[in-house]
């Protein structure tokens, strides 16, 4: 193939077709080959210069998943969606069936594009397959798919992304996703923001965290309870409880109210510390915030007395729940008769259980196991089998009607 001809002379090199551009000045007859940038190559004869494009050959081989598969490979396969598109199962097919000998992820995903030429709804449903099958290649597909135009990214597909390196503990994954974010003109809004500063919480990272919830602020939007509640989790992850509360009261001054984990999280804190008034304050913020306390919460409230010493504030907490329509958990039931043993308040424990007895409440398992160990320790589990039997006896007899 001729290259150039200039000032009635001309030089040839043969070499892969597309000439790029061509500069000239006089002749010489030394070639001399340099790189310039990938996939291009520079021909020097002397000051004649050639740069010339040579496209690359596939790295991956695409050949249609055979019968010589595992059987695990074979299963996975056999459940794919059987209405998924033909060339989304098969860029599936190919990512269950990858291994090292055939090519990486890289290049198989750029053989899937080249030849069958995804839209982003087939992305999509890639995705959306391998994350619900928790696939341990699922981070790693979308993130190559951000740099395909066919993907047509987005901001969330990027939010997905660092919620999954959060998810992962992958921190450096999940800022590196942001910074790529960044780098392709796109700007950090609330969601995004959140995602990173729920991963600092669970990762323990307090400071991370408080910068960049202040730089949500920064934003200049109204912050949500998502996003509140993140930097809530974190302090109360940190143990900083009160932090926790004064964005809380933050939020009540918004009329923002968190969700009721943030709330569940906050009172179980206080109620392993043994802090009864720390909890009670969250259990009626709880309340305040139109969420209908539920057994789990009573219990965490009756824990906190029972940890404090405070065994009638337990009872009355009980006493409270029952009012309120719900059923007393063998849970709720245990906590109290554990704050009347702890004050050895075995009177004020013989009256609670008649009084569920009355009610028609069972003794459970954790309850009975209580009222065994303490019953035994003070040498009456006969007395106290033989008051309950009378008092069974006197009930019984009370409810059969008069002649």
């Amino acid at each position: 193939m001729s290259l150039c001809h200039c000032n009635m002379f001309s030089c040839s090199y043969s070499t892969s077709p597309k000439i790029n551009h061509i500069k000239s000045t006089k002749p010489s007859f030394c070639p001399v080959q340099e790189r310039v940038r990938w996939g291009c190559w520079r021909f020097r004869f002397g000051q004649v210069f050639a740069v010339i494009n040579i496209e690359e050959k596939p790295r991956f081989r695409w050949i249609e998943i055979g019968p010589n598969i595992t059987e695990e490979q074979k299963q996975a396969i056999s459940q794919l969606p059987p209405k998924m598109t033909r060339r989304c199962q098969a860029i599936l097919k190919q990512i269950i069936c990858l291994c090292p000998e055939k090519g990486n992820l890289s290049d198989l995903l750029a053989a899937w594009v080249r030849i069958m030429k995804p839209k982003r709804a087939d992305w999509l449903a890639v995705l959306k397959e391998l994350k619900t099958k928790e696939h341990p290649l699922y981070i790693q597909v979308a993130e190559l798919a951000l740099q395909y135009e066919s993907f047509e990214a987005n901001i969330r597909d990027y939010t997905k992304i660092i919620h999954g390196h959060g998810k992962l503990n992958k921190i450096q994954g999940a800022e590196n996703t942001l910074a790529a974010m960044k780098r392709r003109g796109f700007i950090c809004d609330q969601v995004t923001l959140t995602a990173m500063v729920d991963m600092y919480s669970k990762a323990g990272n307090l400071k991370q965290a408080e910068e960049t919830f202040e730089e949500m602020k920064l934003l200049g939007q109204p912050l949500d309870k998502r996003s509140y509640g993140s930097m809530i989790m974190a302090y109360i992850r940190a143990g900083m409880t009160e932090r926790g509360e004064i964005l809380l009261r933050e939020m009540d001054a918004q009329q923002i109210y968190a969700g009721s984990e943030v709330y569940k999280a906050l009172l179980r804190v206080y109620s392993m510390n043994g802090d009864s008034k720390g909890a009670q304050r969250v259990f009626e913020a709880i309340q305040f915030a139109g969420i209908s306390p539920d057994a789990r919460l009573c219990a965490l409230l009756i824990n906190a007395y029972v940890m404090a010493g405070e065994s009638q504030k337990a009872y009355i907490a009980f006493k409270n729940m029952t009012k309120a329509g719900l059923e007393p958990s063998d849970k709720c039931v245990a906590l109290v008769l554990a704050a009347f043993e702890k004050e050895n308040k075995l009177n004020k424990a013989l009256e609670f259980l008649i009084d569920l007895e009355r009610n028609g409440n069972v003794v459970g398992k954790e309850a009975s196991a209580i009222l065994a160990g303490w019953f035994r320790r003070l040498g009456v589990v006969e007395e106290v089998e033989s008051v309950l039997r009378e008092y069974a006896t006197r009930e019984s007899y009370s409810k059969i009607p008069a002649s």
